[in-house]
Formats: structure tokens, C-alpha cells, sequence
């Protein structure tokens, strides 16, 4: 901001922190200042930037004031399909705000809003039951989006288009087919529609169709719904194409000059079964039969991208690599990502190690940074990995493997003895055809071949952040900030009401000793998710600020330069942390990266779970299309008067067996103790008794699934006591 808008900035700040300061507009201001009417453009735009900003609030006839004089808060508004929303606020230690319905004005989920606190709520919800107070949304500051997707559809007088996303509550209506010849869009089409003004919520909005995506039902249109919805990246452009095109494909000799050639080491890779690039190799030794030396070694991407180039541009707009069931948007173009950045064996490749020796008690003695060239001599998938550690060792690779292994579950045990929390989840590989169809779910367990790389990908995070932290040198950091005990107590609620007895979860040890009691039941997977929901989220930040789940001071992303913006900022920076020359990133243009790559990643990972569970929905559609339902087994989470909330531990689909499904008798709800009861058989239905199921229905729009019994007896389990 240049210094006359610096000092514009001040005044108006000063002014409207005064106690006798009454609301006014901009032109009063420009007059209470006494500003020159060639200082009133710049007025405007500070005005405009502290709004943006969230440090002035402009209320009725556009008069500004300090949000909390006003009982004003800024923040992003997350709106449940049900219409209702939560307001997240920029004011650190703020709980969320609730928003009826019918205060959420025009607001779209993901908006950027204002919302006043309101005192004349309703008596019997001033507050919500969870505590949090309640406002009512008065602006928009910015719009999450400006385009929606969905289906176009056709009542007697008017098309429309029903948007995908079911937090978007509102239909949006659009010209008739002959007013818009360049979209040839047909009732039952795909379509991307620009939102034009919306102004009053008691009408539904209007845009204008900009592109047919195709019909809803045709192959591969799902999931580009969902590239376009998040706004998603699916071509490099030809300036990133053409500076990828000039990296040779292997590494020339010039390039090696100066590394540390360690070529004649036993180097592998270990990665899943369908991996195409591969940016991280291990090497572990014991030295003396008392310590282990061990080596990472990361592909070396920084030496290909260089900074402030058009490559470098593309992959920090694109913030990392998104992971669909059928298709990879990767971060940098092919020919790094899975060509001479990808650490395939018996060749050469350029990486940056991380040497680490550890004692014979798994602590950190010390650490050595240096840029190499290796050859990887195996590649293996985590299943290869998994078998040769469930066996004995006979060669020199499965010998070495159990070595690893060795120091890697030292790793582990120490970590969590340190307080890491347990916080894993098994996850489901959907298995698509050539046209893009489910055809299998597969779930992948956290087993020891996945602990072995997590481990020594955290360990050489660590020692990175650490060096860095000691050094002083500005970098992005990885943190994950201690929760809010008042989101934790709600939580505990929840958890009681499981018939769990569990103590003060603020408390790191009292959340260890719960989540080792779950381990293994029926709920835990709902718990699961409902500690993370009570937890903060993991983000970048240019600050050392410590990670909560995983129990460290200094932590950041070193490891996956190929699918993350991140880690290739640190290597930039690890790089030159023995120069003098400060030609890094300063601060603010790393806590100007960090907010962005925090950005992506949350767009990605929405991008990744809604294309997952579309992919699930599809695989039991299918089932019920043939005729076919394959039985599930399942366990019964929760019990509603509706019915049975089960969850299939094979897939990790959670759905309903309504009450009604049931009817060999008449279910009666029993709250107390969490179960229907059958009124003539006394039949019970219960948490944690095991069923098997198929799928009835499903709806696709809502995400829902709907399940019935195979056979009308339950297989409980042993009774156990729950403590």
C-alpha cells in the first residue's frame, strides 16, 4: 500500500475507534479527514480494503463502523443441506456463529460474509444447543463462486438448472433453449451456468448456461461435474507445456556434478500398487549394532523448476496434485511427475537426502542435508512390502526391508509415547472400468508396509523443520493448532452418549487412552470422525506453530515435491539455507503462499472424498440396476426412532435401515438404551450388534443409501463392558 494510503488507512481506524465516533459514509469521512478531493480515490480504495479486510464493517447507507462495535463478525459461511449454516470467523478464539435458514440472506456455501450477532433471538435458541451464539448474515463480501453445475431441467414455463452441490439450496433459472443456440444444452444435460446478481432470497437466482458438460448419465460427465464445481485445473497451458518440453528426460552427467553419488547403495521405493510417480526412496543401516543411519531421498523437483517461471507459476496456482478414482490433475506435467522426477529403479535421478542418525532408543542424534544421485534398485508396491515383512527374511532385499522395519516401529512406538494421537483411518480404493464405472471397493489397512514409509516421511519432516527453525530461515511449516476445549467438551457429550466413560479430553493422554478403547468396535469409525470434526484443521502457515495430532514442536512437508507446492517451497529453502544471499521469499510473501496452498488443498480434498463417495453411490446403483445386491456385512453406530444407522467396515459406507424395512415385527425406540425393540418378539436391535445387508435404495441426489436385512437374525457380538 503506497504511504499516502498507509497513512489514510490510520486515520480512518483512529476515527472510527473513537467513543463519540456515529456512523458515516464515505463522504463524510473524506470531510470528518479533511481530506483533498485528489485524496478521495484513495480514500475509496482503503475503504474497499479494510471491508475486504474485515477491519471496518459497512452497514445501512453504506455507513462504515469497527465490526465489534456493531456486534459484527467476518468469516466463511458453511451451510448444511438442510438450508442452515455455521459461520467460521476470522477473529481467532471465536466460537462459530449459527445461521438459521432464513437468516442466510443470498449467502452460498463457502461465501465470505458478514453477519450480525443477534440479541432478539428467538428464546428458545439465543444460542444453539452446542452454545454457539446466532446471527444473521447483512453482506457478502466475496462469492466462493460465481458458477454453478447441475442438470438442466424444464417445467411448463421455465428451465432451470438443479445445482449438484445440495448446500446449494436454491434452483437457478436460465433463458429458454433458443435464446442460448451456443450451449445446444437438452433437458437432462450436464451444465455449467454463470450466476448473474442475486439480490433477494424470495426469488431463486438466474444465470446464463456457459458450458454443456454432456448427459448427465454418460460416461466420465460425474466426475468432470466435479472438476468444474471446484474449479479445477484440467490442461497445463502451452507456456508450461513448452518450458516442460525443453527438461531432458534422463540426467545428464553435467547434472550430477557436485552431488554426493550414492548409486551403489541399496535404495527402494515403496508405493501403491497403481502409483505413477514415485518421489520419495529409503535406506536404512545399522552402525556399530547400536545406532541406524537413516537416508530419505527426495526427488529433487527444485532443480528442474525454477522460480518465477512459468512451470513454477502453474504448480503454485494448482497447490497440489488431486487424486480421483479415475483420473490424476497432477501439480507439474508429465514429464517431471512421472519421468525424470520420478524415482523409477535402475536409473538416475537427482534427489535431496535426508541423513538421520538415531540411537539405539530411537532418539535423533543428529541430521545432514546434502543433494545426491541415486538409482533405485527395487521398486515395490505397499502389498510386495507387506508380504516380505509377514515373512521370513532370505535375501539381501527382504533382510534389509526387516531392518527398516525394525527402526521404523521403534519410530512409532516412541511417537506415540511422545503423544501422538492414533487419528489413521482405513480407507477404500474404488476400482473403475475402462468407462469409468465402479466395478470393486477395495479397503486399504494402515498396515506395517504404510507405517515403514509414515514414519520415515515424519521423521525426515521433522529434521527438516528443525534445521530450518534453528537456522532462522523463513519457510511454509505444517501446523496443526491445539483445540478449542469448549469444541472438545461438546464433543465429550457426544461421546457419553455412546455409553463411554471417558474423562477430560483437553487432556492429550485422556484422548490416547479413548481412542485405544475404540479400537476395533463398530463406532469407531463415527467417533473417529467426530474427534476430527472437534479438532482444528491442519494448514500452512509461515510460522513454526507445532502440530497437535502429531504431537511435534517443528513440523512441516519436505516429502512430496511432485504433488505438493510445499514441500517444493522447502526445498528451495533448505537448499539455500548456506547462502548468504537472501534472495528467499520474505514472510509475507510466504503467509501469502501458505493461505493459498491451505486453500487448494481443502478444495482438493473435497474434490477427492465427493468423487469417492459418487463412486460408491454408483457401485450400489449398479447393483440394484442388475438385480445383483451383494451382501455386506455391517454393524449397527447409532439407532434412531426412524431406524438403523449401520456402516459396511468393508466399503466404509455408512446408511439407514429405516424402521420401516423391518417386518417381521412392530420396533419400538428405546433412547435410554439405544435400541429398537420389537414389541411381540422382543427382538432388540442394538449399537455394535453385527448384520448382514444389501442395498435397497439409493439416492444419489441426497447421498444417501438405504439398506436392508439379508435375514431377520442379528449375529451380536460377545457382550464387553465399555469403560
Amino acid at each position: 500500500m503506497p504511504q499516502n494510503g498507509r497513512k489514510i488507512r490510520e486515520k480512518i481506524l483512529v476515527l472510527l475507534a473513537r467513543k463519540d465516533y456515529g456512523p458515516l459514509d464515505k463522504i463524510e469521512i473524506a470531510r470528518k479527514l479533511g481530506l483533498e478531493s485528489s485524496e478521495r480515490a484513495a480514500l475509496r480504495k482503503v475503504l474497499r480494503e479494510l471491508e475486504r479486510l474485515g477491519e471496518i464493517a459497512r452497514i445501512r447507507k453504506n455507513r462504515y463502523v469497527l465490526p465489534a462495535e456493531a456486534d459484527l463478525v467476518t468469516g466463511k459461511l458453511s451451510i448444511h443441506q438442510a438450508g442452515y449454516g455455521f459461520l467460521t470467523t476470522e477473529t481467532p478464539g471465536q466460537a462459530d456463529i449459527f445461521i438459521a435458514a432464513e437468516n442466510t440472506g443470498t449467502a452460498m456455501h463457502g461465501d465470505r460474509v458478514v453477519a450480525r450477532i443477534t440479541r432478539d433471538a428467538v428464546p428458545r435458541r439465543p444460542k444453539d444447543r452446542q452454545g454457539r451464539s446466532e446471527g444473521r448474515v447483512i453482506r457478502i463480501l466475496e462469492r466462493a463462486r460465481n458458477t454453478v453445475v447441475g442438470t438442466l431441467q424444464h417445467s411448463r414455463n421455465f428451465y432451470y438448472v438443479v445445482p449438484d452441490d445440495p448446500r446449494l439450496v436454491h434452483d437457478v433459472y436460465v433463458r429458454p433453449a433458443q435464446d442460448r443456440p451456443q450451449t445446444a444444452a437438452t433437458v437432462g444435460d450436464k451444465v455449467v451456468v454463470r450466476l448473474e446478481s442475486w439480490e433477494s432470497r424470495h426469488v431463486n437466482p438466474e444465470g446464463e448456461i456457459i458450458e454443456v458438460l454432456g448427459p448427465a448419465a454418460a460416461s466420465g460427465i460425474d466426475m468432470l461435474s466435479i472438476i468444474r464445481k471446484c474449479g479445477l485445473p484440467t490442461e497445463f497451458p502451452k507456456s508450461v507445456v513448452n518450458e516442460a518440453g525443453e527438461i531432458p528426460e534422463t540426467v545428464e552427467r553435467r547434472m550430477m556434478e557436485g552431488r554426493e553419488d550414492l548409486r551403489g547403495k541399496f535404495i527402494v521405493t515403496i508405493d501403491p500398487d497403481d502409483a505413477r510417480d514415485f518421489d520419495d526412496a529409503i535406506h536404512v543401516e545399522k552402525i556399530d549394532n547400536e545406532d541406524w543411519q537413516l537416508s530419505v531421498h527426495i526427488a529433487d523437483v527444485a532443480s528442474y523448476v525454477e522460480p518465477e517461471s512459468a512451470l513454477d507459476g502453474e504448480a503454485r496456482r494448482r497447490g497440489n496434485s488431486v487424486y480421483l478414482p479415475d483420473r490424476v490433475i497432477p501439480m507439474l506435467p508429465e514429464r517431471l511427475s512421472n519421468g525424470v522426477c520420478s524415482l523409477r529403479p535402475g536409473v538416475d535421478r537427482l534427489t535431496h537426502s535426508v541423513f538421520i542418525q538415531f540411537d539405539k532408543n530411537g532418539r535423533a542424534k543428529s541430521a545432514r542435508f546434502a543433494k545426491t544421485v541415486i538409482r533405485s534398485a527395487q521398486r515395490l508396491t505397499y502389498k510386495q512390502a507387506y508380504a516380505i515383512l509377514q515373512s521370513k527374511p532370505d535375501d539381501e532385499l527382504s533382510k534389509r526391508l526387516h531392518t527398516a522395519w525394525t527402526l521404523a516401529s521403534l519410530l512409532r512406538r516412541k511417537r506415540f509415547e511422545h503423544g501422538s494421537l492414533d487419528l489413521d483411518f482405513p480407507e477404500v480404493k474404488v476400482h473403475v472400468d475402462a468407462t469409468g464405472a465402479p466395478v470393486k471397493l477395495e479397503r486399504v489397512e494402515n498396515d506395517e508396509s504404510h507405517q515403514l514409509i509414515e514414519e520415515f516421511m515424519l521423521a525426515a519432516n521433522e529434521a527438516v523443520a528443525r534445521e530450518l527453525r534453528h537456522r532462522a530461515i523463513p519457510t511454509i511449516y505444517r501446523v496443526h493448532e491445539n483445540p478449542d476445549p469448549e469444541k472438545l467438551a461438546e464433543y465429550r457429550e457426544f461421546v457419553l452418549s455412546f455409553n463411554y466413560r471417558v474423562g477430560d479430553l483437553s487432556h492429550r493422554a485422556e484422548i490416547q487412552r479413548f481412542l485405544a478403547s475404540i479400537r476395533g468396535k463398530p463406532e469407531e469409525q463415527a467417533l473417529k470422525i467426530g474427534l476430527l470434526k472437534s479438532l482444528k484443521r491442519a494448514r500452512y502457515a509461515p510460522q513454526p506453530l507445532g502440530h497437535y495430532g502429531l504431537a511435534k514442536a517443528n513440523y512441516l512437508h519436505f516429502t512430496s515435491p511432485i504433488r505438493r507446492y510445499a514441500d517444493l517451497v522447502v526445498h528451495r529453502t533448505l537448499a539455500g539455507r548456506n547462502l548468504r544471499s537472501r534472495s528467499r521469499l520474505d514472510i509475507n510473501q510466504i503467509s501469502s503462499i501458505a493461505d493459498h496452498i491451505s486453500e487448494t488443498e481443502r478444495t482438493a480434498a473435497e474434490a477427492e472424498i465427493e468423487a469417492v463417495r459418487m463412486k460408491k453411490l454408483q457401485f450400489f446403483q449398479r447393483q440394484l440396476d442388475l438385480r445383483d445386491p451383494q451382501v455386506f456385512r455391517a454393524a449397527i453406530v447409532d439407532v434412531r426412532n426412524y431406524g438403523l444407522v449401520v456402516e459396511l467396515p468393508d466399503v466404509l459406507v455408512t446408511g439407514l435401515i429405516h424402521v420401516s424395512a423391518l417386518t417381521d415385527d412392530f420396533y419400538l425406540f428405546d433412547p435410554a438404551h439405544r435400541r429398537l425393540l420389537g414389541r411381540r418378539s422382543r427382538k432388540r436391535f442394538a449399537v455394535g450388534d453385527q448384520v448382514r445387508v444389501f442395498v435397497a435404495r439409493v439416492d444419489a441426489f441426497k447421498r444417501q443409501i438405504d439398506f436392508a436385512l439379508v435375514d431377520r437374525a442379528t449375529m451380536k457380538k460377545p457382550s464387553q463392558k465399555k469403560r
